[in-house]
């Protein structure tokens, strides 16, 4: 695969991890769970909680096609429904509203009684949960070359740099963006999340039953 169509994909994988981590919509539950931290302790759990995405995310990546494997499970059929969770996910964001796929609140309820709150729920399942193993397995699925990995790689650190800025900022973020800001930037990432998993679906259904490409692109 061209150098240029590798980088394309890995921008493509990058908007995708970004839309459905949406840092900004993580802000209020972060603020809610570290209420009763110091700023020296709530900077020690955005680290923490970054390190915990890109650990989740790069063993997703990496060991997530093998585990499929093992259960038997196409990856056409993971993209089907995989796509099915994400546009669940999507709805939800649109409609500006917390998704029980991503986070319930039994868990952040259970969370805020917890001393340590970084790993959970706050890395998983908040940040770090099946929307986002979903996306990068995938990616890795598509990857030919060792650039295609390096590329990956470089992605989810990137992601998870992104979660530690947005917690690290979250008190000037949430004062700044307010309530409607905050849906806003939910909303359009929701929007572009919808037609990510749309593509998934589609992509997975055409590699389930090909008759359906030729059957589409008949005359």
């Amino acid at each position: 695969m061209p150098v240029g169509a590798e980088l394309h994909n890995a921008l493509q994988t990058l908007i995708a991890l970004l839309a459905i981590l949406n840092p900004i919509g993580a802000i209020p539950i972060f603020i809610a769970l570290t209420s009763d931290e110091d700023p020296q302790q709530q900077l020690a759990t955005a680290k923490l909680t970054s390190r915990a995405v890109a650990i989740v995310l790069l063993i997703s990546a990496f060991l997530g096609e093998y585990i499929l494997q093992f259960f038997g499970i196409s990856i056409a059929a993971f993209q089907v429904a995989g796509g099915m969770v994400l546009m669940l996910l999507a709805f939800n964001m649109l409609q500006a509203k917390p998704s029980r796929y991503r986070h319930t609140p039994e868990e952040t309820a259970e969370g805020m009684n917890k001393e340590a709150v970084a790993v959970v729920p706050l890395a998983i399942p908040l940040m770090a949960g099946p929307g986002t193993m979903i996306t990068v397995i995938i990616a890795h699925h598509k990857n030919v070359s060792w650039l295609a990995s390096g590329l990956l790689i470089v992605d989810i650190l990137v992601i998870a740099g992104v979660a530690y800025v947005a917690l690290r900022l979250a008190q000037p973020l949430s004062r700044r963006l307010g309530v409607t800001g905050i849906n806003i930037t939910t909303r359009i990432f929701g929007l572009v999340l919808a037609a990510i998993a749309v593509t998934f679906i589609a992509n997975g259904l055409a590699a389930l039953f090909p008759g359906l490409v030729h059957v589409s692109t008949a005359p």
